[in-house]
C-alpha cells in the first residue's frame, strides 16, 4: 500500500480524486466530496476499487518496476507522472476539468521516447467498495451501472471487461498519445457526452493559472504558499461554496489505531480560517461565495449553531461505521459521517465573527444582510460562553472548560465591539465592554497556572494544549507579556517532540486519555505552524524561521500535507491534504515576511488580521 504522502491530489472543485505514484487511482468520490467512493482502494485493497495507467509491466506485476515521478504542470492541479521503463518513457497526464455539468477524469498517456507497452485496469466498486457494478458495452461505450450511478469510460484503444474491470492494453510511441475519460452520470439519464482531452486538458491549465496569477503575495516562499492556495481552492465546493476540511476519510493519526474520521464536510473553523488565508492573498471571490454559504446554512436556526454542516448546509451527518473495508494500513474503523457535529464547541463563534469582521474590513462583505446573524450569534454566545464544552479538538469525553474555547469566546466580542465602534453594526456597547471585560478576567484567573507560568488546557487541569500559542496571534494578550512567554515554554517543552514539532495535546497511549480516546498520535502540522508564529511575534524571527523551513522540509515532492507526522516513522499522518495543515504554510509565511520586512504598515496590517491593534 503507498504512503499517505505518495498521493497526487487533482480535483474541480466539486470533488478530487487521489492518484498514487503507482500510477493507481485509488480514492474517488463521484459526484461531490461526500458522494460514496466509486474507487476505495485508499482504505482497503484493489478489490475495493481503483484504476490503474502504468506500463504493462509493472500493473501485472502490482508493483513499480518502473520509476514514477510526479509533478504539477506549472501552478495548476494537472498533475503528471512519468515512466522510465527499458524500452522507453511515457507520461500520464491526469485531471479534472474544472465546471458545471458532468463530473469527469480525464487520463492522457503520452509515448515520450521509445515504445511503452501500457496497461489500464479499471475496476470500480461503487458503495464505498462494497458494490461490483454491471460493466457492459453500449454504442461502443463502456460503462459500469450500480443502482442510481453510471460511470462511462470512454478511450480510442479497445476495451474487454475482464474480473470485474475493463481493461486495456495497448503501445504509446515517442508523439502518440491515448486519452481516458471517465465520467459520472444518473444511471436513468442519457450517457453524457465525450469531451475533447486535448480542450479539456487547455481549459484546465488555463484555468488554474488565470487563478494562480491573481494571488497578491511576492514575498519570500511565495512557492510553497501558491501551491497551498491552490489545494484549499481544490477543496472548496464551488456550486455552493462550500468547504471541506479535508477530502478524505479515516486515513489514520496513528497506523493502526483508532483515531479515524470522516473530513468531508464545512467546519465553521476550518473554512472560516481558510477564507480569512485567501482574503489575506487577495482572493474575495471565495470569501464572498462562504459568507453566503454561511448565510444559508445558520441565519435562519443560530440558536442551533452546528460546528459542522454539509457542503451545501446539510444538518444531519450521521457518523456509521463500514465494516467490510480494512482501512488503511489495517486502521478501523472506517468511518463516514461524523458524530462531532453535535457537539458544543464555543471557539467557532470566535472564527465566524472574526471573519466576518475580517471579512468587512477588507470590503468584501460589508455587514447588511449579515447583521442580524451576527447579532443573534453574540446574543446566543453571551448566554452560553460560562458552559464547559468539547473544546477545538472534538474531545469525546467529558466536557471541560477549555482555555482557547473562552479564548475565542473573547474574540467573539472584541471583534463585535469594534464594528459597533466603526458604525457598522448597532449593538450595546457598555454591556459587550462589560462581557468582555468578564471574559477576558475569567481566563486569566482560572487558566492560568501561576507556580508554572502557563496558561493550562483547561480550567483546573494540569496539561498544557497547542491552541494556547494563538493568545497573542488573536490579541488576548500582548506576545510579551510574561504569561504568553511561559505558555509558549510550556507547550515547547511539554507537547514538542525532538525535532520541535508540537503535538496537540496530551495523549495516554494504550489508556483512554482525557479526549476520551485510546491510541496516541502524531504531531500536529497546524500546530507546529502556530509555533511559528508564536516564536515570530515574541521577536525570535531566526528560530521562527528555522522551524518554519523544517515544516516545509515535511512537504510531499508535490507541496501536500497532510494532518499530522510522525516522527519516529518519517511519515505523514492523517486525513489527506488538509486544509488546516495548508493553512498554516500562508498565515506562518505571510506573518514571517510582514514582521521581517519592518515596514510598520506591514507590522499593522499583519496584526489586525490577527486580531491584535
Amino acid at each position: 500500500m503507498n504512503r499517505i504522502e505518495q498521493y497526487g491530489l487533482i480535483g474541480n472543485m466539486q470533488t478530487s480524486a487521489h492518484v498514487g505514484d503507482d500510477g493507481s487511482l485509488d480514492w474517488l468520490c463521484m459526484p461531490r466530496f461526500d458522494s460514496a467512493a466509486v474507487f476505495a482502494a485508499l482504505l482497503g485493497t484493489q478489490k475495493h476499487g481503483a484504476w490503474r495507467i502504468a506500463p504493462a509491466s509493472a500493473a501485472a506485476e502490482g508493483g513499480p518496476i518502473a520509476v514514477a515521478e510526479q509533478c504539477y504542470r506549472g501552478d495548476s492541479l494537472v498533475l503528471e507522472s512519468m515512466w522510465r521503463t527499458l524500452t522507453g518513457m511515457a507520461r500520464v497526464t491526469d485531471f479534472m476539468p474544472p465546471r458545471d455539468g458532468t463530473p469527469q477524469v480525464i487520463r492522457i498517456v503520452e509515448g515520450v521516447s521509445g515504445e511503452v507497452l501500457m496497461s489500464s485496469v479499471f475496476r470500480p466498486r461503487p458503495g464505498y467498495g462494497q458494490v461490483s457494478p454491471w460493466i457492459h458495452e453500449v454504442g461502443g461505450r463502456m460503462v459500469a451501472e450500480a443502482g442510481a450511478d453510471a460511470l462511462w469510460l470512454d478511450t480510442s484503444t479497445q476495451q474487454v471487461e475482464k474480473d470485474g474491470a475493463v481493461v486495456s492494453s495497448f503501445t504509446v510511441s515517442a508523439g502518440e498519445s491515448v486519452a481516458f475519460v471517465l465520467s459520472w452520470g444518473p444511471a436513468h439519464c442519457a450517457p453524457p457526452e465525450i469531451p475533447d482531452p486535448d480542450s479539456a486538458l487547455a481549459m484546465t491549465l488555463g484555468f488554474w493559472q488565470d487563478w494562480s496569477r491573481r494571488c497578491t503575495y511576492a514575498g519570500p516562499y511565495r512557492d510553497a504558499v501558491v501551491r497551498s492556495l491552490i489545494t484549499l481552492k481544490a477543496m472548496t465546493y464551488a456550486p455552493s461554496g462550500g468547504i471541506v476540511a479535508a477530502p478524505t476519510t479515516s486515513l489514520p493519526e496513528e497506523i493502526g489505531g483508532g483515531r479515524n474520521w470522516d473530513y468531508r464536510f464545512t467546519w465553521l473553523r476550518d473554512a472560516a480560517m481558510t477564507v480569512t488565508a485567501l482574503l489575506g492573498t487577495g482572493y474575495c471571490q471565495e470569501a464572498e461565495a462562504w459568507r453566503r454559504w454561511l448565510l444559508r446554512a445558520v441565519a435562519g436556526d443560530p440558536e442551533n449553531l452546528q460546528i459542522m454542516y454539509g457542503i451545501t448546509g446539510e444538518r444531519d451527518l450521521l457518523e456509521r461505521e463500514l465494516g467490510w473495508l480494512p482501512g488503511y494500513e489495517s486502521s478501523v474503523p472506517v468511518r463516514v459521517g461524523n458524530g462531532a457535529a453535535d457537539q458544543l464547541q464555543l471557539d467557532v463563534y470566535g472564527h465566524v465573527i472574526e471573519f466576518l469582521h475580517v471579512a468587512h474590513l477588507g470590503g468584501v462583505a460589508r455587514c447588511g444582510d449579515a447583521a442580524v446573524l451576527h447579532q443573534r450569534l453574540i446574543e446566543h454566545l453571551a448566554q452560553r460562553w460560562q458552559m464547559p464544552d468539547e473544546g477545538i479538538w472534538e474531545v469525546r469525553g467529558q466536557r471541560r472548560h477549555f482555555v482557547h474555547s473562552k479564548v475565542m469566546a473573547w474574540v467573539a466580542v472584541d471583534r463585535t465591539i469594534r464594528l459597533v465602534e466603526a458604525g457598522a453594526l448597532e449593538a450595546d456597547l457598555f454591556a459587550l465592554r462589560e462581557l468582555r471585560k468578564a471574559i477576558h478576567h475569567d481566563v486569566c484567573t482560572k487558566g492560568f497556572d501561576p507556580d508554572r507560568n502557563t496558561f493550562t488546557q483547561s480550567y483546573g487541569s494540569q496539561e498544557v494544549d497547542a491552541a494556547l500559542l494563538l493568545i497573542p496571534r488573536v490579541g488576548f494578550l500582548p506576545p510579551g507579556d510574561p504569561r504568553v512567554l511561559g505558555t509558549v515554554e510550556a507547550v515547547r517543552r511539554e507537547l514538542s517532540t525532538p525535532e520541535g514539532f508540537v503535538r496537540r495535546y496530551p495523549t495516554a497511549g494504550g489508556g483512554v486519555g482525557l479526549d476520551g480516546l485510546a491510541g496516541d498520535e502524531g504531531s500536529f502540522f497546524l500546530c507546529s505552524f502556530w509555533m511559528v508564529d508564536a516564536l515570530a511575534l515574541s521577536g525570535r524571527l531566526p528560530e521562527a524561521r528555522a522551524l518554519f523551513d523544517q515544516l516545509l522540509g515535511l512537504r510531499t515532492d508535490l507541496g501536500l500535507l497532510a494532518e499530522e507526522y510522525d516522527h519516529a516513522a518519517d511519515r505523514q499522518l492523517g486525513n489527506f491534504p488538509q486544509a488546516f495543515s495548508h493553512i498554516g504554510v500562508i498565515g506562518s509565511a505571510l506573518l514571517l515576511q510582514q514582521l521581517g520586512a519592518g515596514a510598520p504598515e506591514a507590522r499593522s496590517d499583519v496584526l489586525l488580521l490577527a486580531g491584535v491593534r
